[in-house]
């Protein structure tokens, strides 16, 4: 045992075929504790097999905050610090080590860096800091969904970092969200305050296809007086230009990539949305414009912002082909050799720079 008893606990439900994978990866803390919600595959007993400590519980009501507290409330009292994960996730070998040597005794929680997705290479896509590494008491979930934990402890709410700490999420691409609708709903509801879940709700609109909706949703979360972080306000904006796009409005799409761009010109993304807008439209100049803009931006963001395919080969794969477009066959060999090596199994990337190679051969 280490200078601090760590526990793990996690809710799951039907994921038997995470299990010894998790399990594996969270045996360096003291403790395991999974509160499963309903399960009717063996994910109760291949967790036992592992010895988790494993309760069973329906909720009449779903929602995720209830859920985690009970889970909580699973662990015991006598543990200092609590890692809270979910079965399709793992945490990077000798996590535990890192752990100890950043927490103090007066620490009440820890940032670290989780991976959302991988893209087909097995790169790493959207990865931003976390939070779900806390003290055992002064803390609870709020919210029905996109749940975050509420300090209320009567020491001083301190975060200690440590960036080398990597947890990576493989989800289950055939898992359903079909709830989390009625739940940000519910939590909007409850708080209409909230700006954070406004913008979710929008957002899940959009994923829905409900453009209308989202797009008035997205505006009201911009109307916000609290709503004052520049890039989830740029998110927003950009959701809006997807929904008018998706309309056919190319028109409105543009004005409010504008918008996002001028809200957060430090981010990659607008530009890189509007480079997709533009090359639509076959506006090649557009399109060249903005992928120089996006990459002269060059570091990654970690927050949840952002999107995958502003970091990998997409910005100079639609380089490559403006600059194919408007004749400047040296630059567009150049853009295109970089999209292929960020995606070596593409096989358009490959014919790209064949293709590309030729005409500059020719000249």
């Amino acid at each position: 045992m280490g200078k601090y008893k760590v526990a793990v606990y996690a809710i799951c439900k039907n994921e038997a075929k995470f299990v010894n994978r998790w399990v594996n990866s969270m045996s360096e803390a003291d403790e395991i504790y999974v509160t499963d919600t309903g399960s009717t595959d063996d994910t109760v007993e291949m967790l036992e097999q592992r010895g988790v400590h494993v309760q069973s519980i329906k909720l009449k009501q779903w929602r995720f905050d209830t859920a985690r507290n009970i889970s909580l409330d699973f662990v015991p009292e006598d543990v200092d610090i609590c890692v809270c994960t979910d079965l399709d996730e793992i945490l990077e070998k000798g996590w535990r080590s890192l752990l100890e040597r950043a927490w103090t005794d007066d620490c009440t929680r820890l940032k670290y860096m989780y991976t959302w997705n991988f893209d087909q290479n097995g790169k790493p896509g959207t990865t931003f800091w976390y939070e779900k590494i806390h003290r055992r008491i002064g803390f609870r979930w709020i919210y029905p969904v996109h749940e975050i934990l509420e300090y209320n402890g009567d020491m001083p709410d301190k975060y200690a970092v440590e960036g080398r700490i990597h947890l990576n999420h493989y989800p289950d691409p055939k898992k359903s969200r079909a709830q989390y609708l009625e739940l940000l709903e519910l939590s909007v509801l409850e708080d209409p305050s909230n700006d954070r879940n406004v913008h979710y709700l929008g957002r899940e609109y959009m994923f829905y296809g409900q453009w209308e909706k989202a797009a008035a949703v997205l505006k009201m979360h911009l109307n916000m007086p609290s709503a004052v972080w520049r890039d989830e306000r740029a998110a927003s904006m950009r959701y809006i230009a997807r929904c008018k796009k998706a309309e056919g409005n190319m028109k409105e799409a543009g004005e409010w990539l504008y918008k996002a761009i001028g809200e957060a010109p430090y981010l990659r993304e607008g530009y890189i949305e509007m480079a997709q807008l533009a090359y639509e439209q076959n506006r090649w100049h557009i399109v060249y414009a903005m992928i120089n803009e996006a990459l002269e931006i060059k570091e990654k963001p970690s927050t949840y912002i952002n999107e995958g395919f502003c970091w990998d080969h997409t910005p100079y794969d639609l380089g490559a082909l403006a600059a194919y477009n408007m004749g400047i066959y040296d630059k567009a060999l150049e853009l295109a050799q970089k999209a292929y090596n960020a995606s070596p199994t593409d096989e358009r990337l490959r014919k790209n720079v064949e293709i590309i190679g030729s005409k500059v051969k020719e000249r």
